[in-house]
């Protein structure tokens, strides 16, 4: 399978917890960043190699600031260059802050068929807390544009162990989150990641056992709203499992466009990444401009690892070997210690129930 990641790097505002790669907008240049991703996708065309791309997902930054004419134009740009498959997913990651009824309707007429609420929340005063824009108001009035422009597959975004969270208010947030009646949920904790304000001046966090107490009080929730839980923090009702991420998290090949858009390719000689200059100025100058690098080796079969075992199903032994070209045996005497520990199962590359519960000590057994 063959992925496209686009980034869509501007947003109204930095929020003090997120450290991705995204800028806030004075004024976006549409048309000339459009044209800097098509030429950026023009350069990495050799690698497709005449695949069809499975999926797109549209992500920033806020890409729900880009007009429905400004994506209708990427879209069509795209599949002007690479085949579709007929089934194709494209998801667009949208604010509710910026949601408007007709761009809405844009988005689904240009082709985006998948909708990525980022609510986070529904409590005013967690969300004032967390930066964002909207209020919880906004969000309910965002959902329901979405359904009303033909959007049938639609993701919301929600965090737990906010500043000062106990586990009722985490706990009525998934209940308003699915009172929407929602396709698909990614229900992740909030991290303190290095170079944010959250890391520089930590607000008030619950403790490990409220966090613990609010995940498993979550999980029993959400399987018995019927929500399959098929990787660490997300959900989804049967069928509307992310294949986009799903190609991520087994490992498989995407191209990356966009300022600091990251790849990964197989080629003939090996699986290779792909790393876009960050800066959008930077970008706009020279979308070709980054770095390449060959992945190889026990660092190859960890980020291989790192992905297949975030799934709860894991992956089959003979998808790792496709994937990497390596063979199994050299991960055998960790997989031996791991599986006699009750961490991993025995006949795939599977965590068991309590491997999945600490997955980031178990992968640290694979490191080189």
């Amino acid at each position: 399978p063959l992925a496209l990641y686009v980034h869509l790097p501007w947003c109204v505002r930095k929020c003090p917890y997120c450290d991705f790669n995204s800028h806030p907008a004075r004024a976006i240049p549409e048309a000339d960043y459009i044209d800097a991703l098509l030429t950026d996708l023009d350069a990495q065309l050799p690698e497709a190699a005449g695949r069809p791309l499975e999926s797109i997902f549209i992500g920033g930054g806020t890409p729900s600031l880009f007009s429905p004419a400004a994506i209708g134009a990427l879209l069509d740009g795209v599949a002007a260059r690479l085949a579709l498959a007929d089934d194709i997913e494209i998801t667009l990651e949208a604010n509710p802050g910026t949601a408007e009824a007709a761009r809405f309707v844009g988005y689904r007429a240009a082709g985006v068929n998948r909708l990525s609420l980022g609510i986070q929340s529904f409590d005013d005063r967690r969300l004032a807390a967390l930066g964002r824009i909207h209020d919880a108001a906004q969000a309910r009035a965002a959902v329901a544009m979405a359904r009303r422009a033909g959007f049938d597959n639609l993701n919301l975004d929600l965090m737990f162990g906010l500043p000062d969270q106990d586990r009722a208010g985490a706990l009525a947030d998934l209940e308003q989150a699915l009172a929407l009646a929602p396709d698909h949920l990614s229900w992740y904790q909030l991290t303190l990641e290095p170079g944010t304000p959250f890391h520089r001046q930590p607000p008030p966090l619950p403790d490990d056992e409220q966090l613990w107490a609010i995940q498993q009080a979550g999980l029993e929730r959400l399987a018995r709203a019927g929500f399959l839980r098929y990787e660490i923090s997300a959900f989804a009702l049967e069928e509307r499992r992310c294949r986009h991420n799903l190609n991520y998290w087994r490992f498989g090949d995407y191209l990356g466009i966009g300022a600091g858009a990251h790849g990964k390719i197989t080629a003939p000689d090996g699986v290779w990444r792909r790393a876009r200059t960050r800066l959008p100025g930077r970008y706009l100058a020279d979308p070709t401009a980054g770095d390449r690098w060959r992945v190889t080796g026990r660092s190859l079969a960890l980020e291989a690892l790192m992905n297949m075992l975030r799934l709860t199903e894991g992956v089959s032994e003979a998808l790792f070997e496709a994937r990497t070209g390596l063979p199994l045996e050299s991960l055998e005497p960790t997989l031996d210690r791991l599986r006699r520990r009750g961490l991993m199962v025995s006949d795939r590359l599977q965590a068991t129930p309590r491997g999945y519960d600490f997955l980031d000590q178990l992968l640290v057994e694979f490191h080189p």
